[in-house]
């Protein structure tokens, strides 16, 4: 099959000409997509999906799932751009410890802002809907304060950018000049509000995130947002109620081929080669999250046995334990303000699951003592 997925325009930058690449508007044609072909992959995905959804009922809050799952996402994509931090890094950083890499955590940091922008938007009636203007203002969030400062954060681009090699001659893939990015944005914004559509919410996810990374409209952050972008839709179009799944861990896992797929819809007009690669991530990704609910679940549930089943822990301990799974790495200080209690009091409890080998003393001293839910965090880092 061959496909023309756009068309190469002259662009000069950096006093180089080049040929940048202009998509043609979603959805694929000429030939179109069969939606039959689809028609397994995107089941059992869609499958996954709904499987993720039942088993988050396993814990007594969902936030205790999110707390994690969309640190690890903020986490995963801003690795698969070569930031450098850890999940005990964030951990860290919000317990208020000193870390080490604090630019790399900043920008983890800023993307869950971003993400909790969007999220309140479409969750509010009277917010944005997806659009451009609400993917300008995530960007303006995540490029906030870090080393993309100077990137023009919320603003398109309005200079020819490229990806790879050392200038715009020998660059890998050129995007489209940027006096087109608006106009190839409103034809996806449009795309995304279509009415009547006639390809499954999945096919049109995969579709929206290739394109968006083929206009790549910032001068920073387009896979960020790009990756963000998919999180929103899934939401959106109710295929997953809460974002229990990282997708990016799928992604940086095959992130050779994740680039390859896109660039071969570009070179081959391969969509449909992409669009099957997308469908299996989503159904790993779920199943991944699926299983590591199920371990964080039957972790959580053993360790609330052991405080129970003893005789020494009072009722502070017991709110200390529940407060933990958002709070795995902590001081008696932030304790005692969560708890609103005195600090005798929160350090007693403290040292009640520490007894217990719930909670691990991190520093080995007498004074300033970090504390960690260790088994939590090392389920979520596996």
């Amino acid at each position: 099959m061959t496909r023309t997925t756009g068309i190469y325009v002259l662009s000069t930058t950096s006093g180089e000409a080049v040929q940048a690449f202009v998509p043609n508007p979603l959805p694929p044609s000429d030939p179109p997509l069969a939606p039959e072909s689809f028609i397994e992959s995107n089941r059992a995905a869609e499958l996954a999906l709904a499987r993720l959804a039942g088993v988050s009922g396993l814990v007594p809050s969902v936030d205790w799932l999110l707390y994690g799952a969309i640190r690890k996402e903020a986490l995963l994509t801003s690795q698969i751009e070569g930031t450098q931090a850890t999940l005990t890094d964030l951990f860290d950083e919000e317990a208020g410890f000193a870390v080490s890499n604090t630019e790399d955590v900043e920008e983890v940091t800023n993307y869950l802002r971003a993400f909790r922008l969007v999220q309140d938007n479409l969750r509010d009636p009277k917010g944005l809907p997806i659009s451009v203007r609400l993917l300008r203002e995530a960007h303006r969030l995540l490029l906030d304060g870090t080393r993309g400062t100077g990137k023009q954060p919320g603003e398109l681009r309005r200079s020819q950018n490229w990806i790879g090699g050392t200038r715009p001659g020998n660059a890998v893939f050129v995007p489209p000049p940027a006096d087109r990015v608006a106009d190839l944005l409103s034809d996806m914004e449009r795309f995304i509000h279509d009415a009547s559509p006639t390809l499954p919410p999945l096919v049109r996810i995969a579709l929206i995130h290739a394109q968006f990374e083929t206009i790549h409209p910032f001068l920073d952050g387009n896979g960020r947002i790009g990756r963000l972008l998919i999180a929103a839709l899934l939401e959106h179009w109710h295929l997953l109620p809460e974002p229990l799944m990282y997708l990016s861990a799928y992604l940086k896992q095959y992130q050779s081929e994740y680039y390859r797929r896109l660039s071969s819809i570009r070179t081959d007009g391969d969509w449909e080669g992409w669009i099957f690669f997308f469908l299996e991530g989503v159904a790993n990704a779920a199943s991944e999250a699926e299983r590591g609910i199920v371990a964080i679940a039957s972790l959580v549930a053993a360790d609330r046995r052991r405080l129970l089943e003893s005789p020494k822990p009072g009722p502070v301990a017991y709110r200390l334990f529940e407060m933990l799974p958002m709070m795995p790495r902590f001081n008696i200080e932030r304790a005692r303000q969560l708890l609103d209690t005195s600090f005798p009091t929160a350090s007693a409890a403290v040292n009640q699951l520490v007894d217990l080998g719930i909670v691990k003393e991190m520093t080995g001293q007498k004074k300033n003592r970090s504390y960690s839910y260790q088994g939590y965090v090392d389920q979520l880092t596996l």
